[in-house]
């Protein structure tokens, strides 16, 4: 009669433990990187040896995870190829700003048509006035364009810092949660809890930075950035130091510190190699830029210091370079200083003009603006493209992952019926244990 007092008992014990779990998956049924609990249970054998006793009820094992670790790994492979294109993407969109904001290449054909404005009328005046109007208007542009580079390339630096304070904080988590796991007991609630504030670590990881993930027995993660070689980030509660620099030129360096050894880190995805690739866009950008403004000053200020002014005197530069290449300023104020003739032609002569829209067609200037403009907007177009279906693939990994994983309330509500109506079935247990302990007693 005990043992079917002691059976009851354990069937209570279990199915309670058991309506707990489900009651917890419909209560975080809606909360992100919650995976789904279940317990597990065996059967409490009878070593006694008797015939006709199979047993002494059943116990709860544990508590575990519908999770897959490789349904996960594949969400932050796609989740890191997506933030890389998208970081990128956006510093490409910087890039066209700052090309196209201050209309350079228009600019530059308003210049030119004005030069062709004073060789129409070398003696007027105002065609004159025209053209250094427009000559500094394009000075403008130049330092304009110039500086939203400069801008751009800052805030890309402060964007860049704050994603490495980022992934250092998240290895700092990483190591607390590593630490946990290798205090909780296996199979238990709180071991479940760890594992799912790890695996949201980790993607959140992945949205800075290609990782890759083992565990041990414990469930204690050792990340390395990249493929399973790659440089370590994290190992049980040891933290590597990740840092951002960004030499004159443009070019990027993470760097990663474990203790004493410094190792450099090439990123292949996440937004931190978005940023480098947006690194890489402004720095070719901006070096064009500037090999432009320095051929444009140069070879303006070699055919106005060949010909000569108005007043028949040789010509000055008409445009001077500041601390940088596009600081551009307008040297001249007089317009009588623009050289319109060649040497000896005279002053009604157009020839040194003449001259100037011959750099114009060899130099190609505008058609080195448009080139630029051009090719940004279209790798602008095919990122979207790829970044369209990186997101499709992304979305496709977080189903298949959250199909296992996550809460179905349908299926929770059928859980909840069935362990009901079993702790019910094993309160009759004991209620009949009860009743027939009592009618042995009332036999006299």
């Amino acid at each position: 009669m005990s043992d079917l007092l002691s059976i009851g008992a354990s069937g209570i014990r279990a199915n309670q433990t058991a309506l707990g779990v489900v009651s917890e998956n419909i209560a975080n049924a809606g909360v992100a990187g919650f995976s789904r609990r279940s317990i597990t249970t065996s059967e409490i054998v009878s070593i006694s040896g008797k015939t006709g006793v199979t047993g002494h009820g059943v116990f709860v094992t544990g508590v575990t995870r519908a999770a897959d670790q490789f349904k996960a790994a594949a969400v932050r492979t796609a989740g890191a190829d997506l933030a890389r294109t998208e970081a990128g993407g956006v510093w490409l969109g910087r890039v066209q700003s700052a090309l196209t904001g201050a209309g350079l290449g228009n600019r530059l054909t308003a210049f030119f048509n004005a030069a062709k404005g004073v060789a129409a009328d070398p003696t007027a005046t105002a065609p004159r006035a025209a053209m250094i109007e427009q000559a500094n208007a394009l000075a403008a542009s130049f330092s304009a364009t110039g500086a939203a580079l400069a801008q751009a390339t800052a805030e890309l630096d402060a964007t860049a810092d704050q994603a490495v304070a980022d992934l250092n904080s998240l290895s700092a988590a990483l190591a607390k949660v590593n630490d946990g796991l290798g205090r909780v007991g296996p199979n238990t609630a709180g071991a479940a809890n760890l594992a799912d504030q790890r695996d949201a670590i980790l993607e959140r990881m992945s949205a800075l930075v290609d990782v890759s993930a083992s565990y041990d027995a414990a469930g204690r993660a050792t990340v390395r950035a990249g493929a399973g070689t790659g440089t370590m980030l994290v190992s049980g509660n040891q933290v590597a130091t990740v840092s951002y620099a960004r030499n004159a030129e443009g070019a990027v360096a993470i760097a990663v510190k474990n203790g004493s050894d410094v190792s450099m880190l090439v990123p292949g995805g996440g937004a931190i190699g978005g940023i480098v690739d947006g690194a890489q866009r402004i720095a070719a950008a901006r070096s064009e830029l500037n090999e432009l403004a320095k051929d444009f000053v140069t070879g303006v200020n070699a055919v106005q210091t060949g010909g000569q002014t108005l007043d028949g005197t040789a010509g000055a530069p008409l445009f001077a370079a500041g601390s940088t290449p596009t600081d551009i300023k307008v040297a001249m104020t007089d317009p009588r200083g623009i050289a319109a003739a060649s040497a000896g032609e005279g002053t009604r002569g157009n020839g040194n003009l003449l001259a100037l829209e011959g750099l114009r067609g060899r130099a190609g200037f505008e058609t080195t603006v448009s080139a630029m403009v051009s090719g940004n907007a279209a790798a602008i177009q095919a990122r979207g493209v790829v970044g369209e279906a990186q997101a499709a693939i992304h979305d496709a990994a977080i189903a298949a992952r959250d199909t296992l994983s996550g809460v179905d309330l349908d299926r929770e509500a059928v859980d909840l019926l069935r362990f009901q109506q079993a702790y019910q079935a094993s309160s009759r247990v004991i209620s009949i244990a009860r009743d027939t302990f009592q009618t042995l007693l009332d036999i006299r």
